[in-house]
């Protein structure tokens, strides 16, 4: 199992702030991850879509998409942060 966290307006988007899932054998990265998330359709396909600027940590360390994940990971996926 994996603990995915979800913050600012993903986690308003998606109705949940964290989930547990059990991690298929065909996930290995980062990127797997989310072509999983995305697959659910709805808000998770628009929100987690390729094409939206989305930043990743695993187990509280940026993480880029190639990034290998396995059982026990905590994995938080949250929009890119913009200030002035």
């Amino acid at each position: 199992m994996i603990t995915v966290l979800y913050f600012a307006r993903l986690r308003e988007a998606l109705g949940m702030g964290t989930e547990r899932i059990a991690l298929p054998a065909t996930v290995r990265d980062l990127e797997g991850l989310r072509a999983l998330l995305v697959a659910r359709g709805g808000a998770w396909e628009q929100e987690l879509a390729p094409s939206k600027p989305i930043r990743a940590a695993v187990n509280q360390a940026m993480a880029p998409g190639d990034t290998q994940i396995a059982d026990g990971d905590e994995i938080a996926f949250f929009p890119p942060v913009t200030g002035g």
